[in-house]
């Protein structure tokens, strides 16, 4: 007999299929995302920025002025009555929530300041 029998070959990719098919939706909700780095290139500035800083913990801190959210947005109202044009940059540890920097973010822009930056470290090559 000269012919080869196929019958195990097909029987093997129909279970390789399977577990492909199961196991690739599993896959890419597992994907570790690094938020911080960046590869843009920073911004040209005119003036000096106000800096906004969440640490690990989640404390605010506004230039050397450290507090609270509400402490936070009294200084940034003084701030807007002078100028809302003065440029926000906002550096937060990687491991704070995405919950407390979106809630700073707004409180910025609720504040009337449309120019609102991140501050990151350039990506490793």
């Amino acid at each position: 007999m000269a012919d080869i029998n196929v019958t195990p070959l097909v029987d093997v990719m129909l279970v390789l299929l399977i577990i492909f098919m199961v196991t690739a939706p599993m896959m890419t909700q597992g994907i570790d995302v690094n938020l911080p780095e960046t590869t843009a290139r920073p911004l040209r500035q005119d003036d000096k920025p106000v800096i906004i800083t969440i640490d690990r913990k989640g404390r605010i801190s506004l230039g050397n002025l450290k507090g609270d959210r509400t402490l936070m947005n009294q200084e940034l109202a003084k701030i807007a009555r002078s100028s809302t044009e003065k440029t926000i940059l906002l550096r937060a540890d990687k491991k704070v929530p995405y919950g407390i920097v979106a809630r700073i973010m707004s409180d910025v822009k609720n504040n009337g300041f449309d120019k609102l930056g991140m501050i990151t470290i350039p990506e490793k090559r």
